[in-house]
């Protein structure tokens, strides 16, 4: 087979296997302010599995789209924004520093997207006083939780719960619901033969954001097209 022609018929089934991925996954949508759920993303209820990748299965919960998060629990997703790989999110209970310090992100395709500094949480039977300002949602009436950029000493009156690193630490004046909860997430274009992305598969992403996907051990070419490769080659 001539070399020209065989990358125009390539091309061309490029093309249709991209149109015919983005009709049978179309973009969903879900609740006030909805915005466009697509791929990596995925609404359980309304695509296919393989219309999104590992990590990224998003549901609905009282007019509202949720994540799901093993160390946590669920969050509600405020936006999503693709050009920017940015994932906002709500805590449905309000507390952000509770999500900070028993979200694990290491098994999850998602990492912070703002600059992480380590904190310590305290928690201590005495207040420290005006100087320092607790966290509301994880203090009561006999302990004060705070949070302070570390290292710091340990008052006398206060145990360390945890040393995480977090975007910010309390501050009344911040949204204790939303502020912070910016994730991001990490799709490389190309694995090396041998490895694999963080949720194990690898991605191509042609023009305006489309992207097709194949298992992380198998040569994507080979994976759409094995007859015709074969024939080219032995031609």
């Amino acid at each position: 087979m001539d070399t020209s022609v065989f990358f125009i018929l390539l091309f061309s089934l490029v093309l249709s296997s991209t149109a015919a991925f983005e009709s049978s996954c179309p973009p969903a949508k879900f609740g006030h302010g909805a915005f466009d759920i697509r791929f990596p993303f995925r609404l359980k209820t309304h695509q296919p599995q393989n219309c999104g990748d590992r990590g990224f299965d998003l549901f609905c919960r009282n007019n509202s789209t949720m994540i799901h998060f093993p160390s946590y629990g669920d969050l509600v997703v405020k936006s999503i924004s693709y050009d920017t790989r940015k994932l906002n999110l709500l805590d449905p209970k309000n507390c952000v520093h509770e999500v900070f310090l028993n979200l694990n992100l290491s098994l999850t395709p998602f990492d912070y997207y703002h600059v992480l500094k380590n904190y310590t949480y305290f928690n201590c039977s005495a207040s420290l006083g005006p100087s320092v300002t607790q966290v509301p949602c994880l203090s009561g009436p006999q302990h004060h939780v705070y949070t302070v950029e570390s290292p710091v000493p340990v008052p006398d009156s206060c145990r360390t719960i945890k040393t995480v690193a977090i975007p910010f630490a309390y501050s009344s004046y911040l949204s204790d619901s939303s502020f912070g909860l910016g994730l991001t997430w990490d799709l490389p274009e190309r694995q090396d033969s041998g490895s694999q992305s963080k949720t194990g598969w690898f991605h191509l992403a042609p023009k305006e954001d489309k992207q097709i996907c194949a298992p992380a051990n198998m040569n994507l070419i080979n994976f759409m097209f094995p007859p015709l490769i074969h024939h080219f080659i032995v031609s």
